[in-house]
């Protein structure tokens, strides 16, 4: 699905001309495609179909609440990494029951809360952390579902910021490790262990990784089983990745096939310990492939500084910047840019789009060949993962505003913060004081 077309010489976000948006809710401002996520969620669960595979929204990605809302009534679960996304999660109307807990830092507070609400699992990434969680399921007297988070030493041939698979990575426990935490919490009256998961990476692009990370988990629950512990799901993460640039799309067909094939062989193989192998369920956690190209960001186009020799940059000086969007300076991340009307009386340059802010890393796109002038609006693409989520007030700037489109219509979801709301939370003494 093409959720971003030109029609007339202006682009449009489904049925809705970018500037009409922009008229509505501010410059520089995210929009998002409700079609779009709705495809890409449908396109997952028919190709994970016949696996007995839940779908676990990685709230991290975008957590805007009228997004998770909309994925949960798609009939999502949710990927939460901190008790603020937990609390997005029932704003959105969600269930604690439909949320798994990941992150290797989870404090008391976060622990006690999502057991007093009775979340779906905790996904535990240490022995201190299980040391932890038994410790206040014990003192809460309430029960606790969890499955160890295996480091399984899989390179997912990405960017090492986003590589979480690799025994160099802070995610996680080594196999060896992960059989001895079920071990010791055999007969604990307050934990069950209901599952085993692992977290490779994101922006994966070929569905080799992935299955030898299952194959890692798929040996450890047949251990598990021959031990007499019983692991009823697999959680195995995300990690689908887009296509930005020139990249090849995820196969999602090639890797549903893959993994029915893998877990078929498995039940067919498992040894008559492993009793449980039928009943085997499969959690995955996707984010970005849900809704990185399910949006873009808009700017507007402030001043143009042409290069003044042939060894200058041309600079496109934009209402948008690193804290806005700061995947380009942050991961050298690549987003398509476009101007959203056509100009063919311009000559085309390549620039570089820069933003405001009094950083040189403060870019959003480089020597790209664009025909712009000022007060323009480029809309810059797939931004509707990691983008918003990321966003600061570095040079105390207010935050974009947000926008969700359906069709002929569209909701400002979140409003332009301005310099009160960021004020309002500083309890500063009066002056002079």
């Amino acid at each position: 699905m093409n959720a971003f077309e030109r029609r007339g010489g202006v682009l449009h976000v489904e049925g809705v001309p970018v500037p009409e948006l922009v008229a509505a809710a501010g410059s520089p401002v995210y929009v998002y495609s409700r079609n779009h996520f709705i495809h890409q969620y449908r396109a997952l669960e028919s190709a994970l179909a016949g696996c007995g595979v839940r779908i676990f929204f990685a709230v991290k990605a975008n957590s805007n609440v009228s997004v998770l809302r909309l994925f949960h009534k798609l009939g999502a679960g949710f990927d939460i990494v901190s008790a603020g996304e937990l609390q997005r999660v029932m704003a959105a109307g969600a269930a604690p029951e439909s949320v798994v807990f990941s992150g290797v830092g989870k404090s008391v507070a976060e622990i006690d809360l999502a057991c007093k609400l009775g979340i779906h699992s905790f996904n535990v990434e240490s022995a201190a952390e299980l040391a932890r969680l038994g410790e206040r399921a014990t003192l809460l007297q309430r029960k606790v579902r969890f499955a160890v988070r295996v480091n399984p030493d899989v390179d997912a041939a990405t960017h090492p910021y986003i590589s979480t698979g690799l025994k160099k990575n802070k995610f996680g426990v080594p196999a060896a490790e992960a059989r001895r935490l079920y071990q010791q919490a055999v007969g604990h009256p307050w934990l069950e262990a209901t599952g085993i998961a692992c977290h490779i990476g994101s922006q994966i692009l070929q569905s080799a990784p992935l299955l030898e990370a299952l194959d890692s988990l798929l040996n450890l629950r047949a251990d598990l089983a021959q031990a007499g512990i019983a692991i009823p799901q697999l959680d195995l993460g995300g990690g689908f990745g887009v296509t930005y640039d020139s990249e090849p799309p995820f196969d999602l067909d090639a890797y549903g096939s893959a993994l029915r094939s893998a877990l078929e062989a498995n039940r067919q193989h498992s040894s008559p310990g492993a009793e449980t192998a039928e009943r085997l369920s499969v959690a995955v956690e996707p984010g970005r492939f849900l809704v990185a190209n399910g949006g873009i960001l808009v700017t507007t186009v402030e001043y143009l500084k042409p290069a003044q020799n042939d060894a200058g940059h041309n600079f496109a000086v934009v209402d948008a910047a690193m804290n806005d969007l700061i995947r380009p300076a942050l991961y050298q991340a690549w987003h398509r840019v476009e101007n959203v009307c056509d100009h063919p009386d311009v000559t085309e340059r390549h620039w570089d789009v820069v933003g405001p802010v009094c950083e040189s890393g403060d870019f959003l796109a480089l020597d790209r060949p664009l025909r712009v002038r000022a007060g323009d609006l480029l809309a810059v693409h797939s931004a509707g993962a990691y983008g918003m989520v990321q966003a600061s007030n570095y040079n105390s700037r207010g935050r974009p505003a947000e926008v969700l489109v359906d069709g002929d219509h569209f909701e400002i979801i979140r409003r332009r913060e301005t310099s009160e709301d960021q004020l309002r939370l500083e309890l500063g003494t009066p002056a002079g004081k």
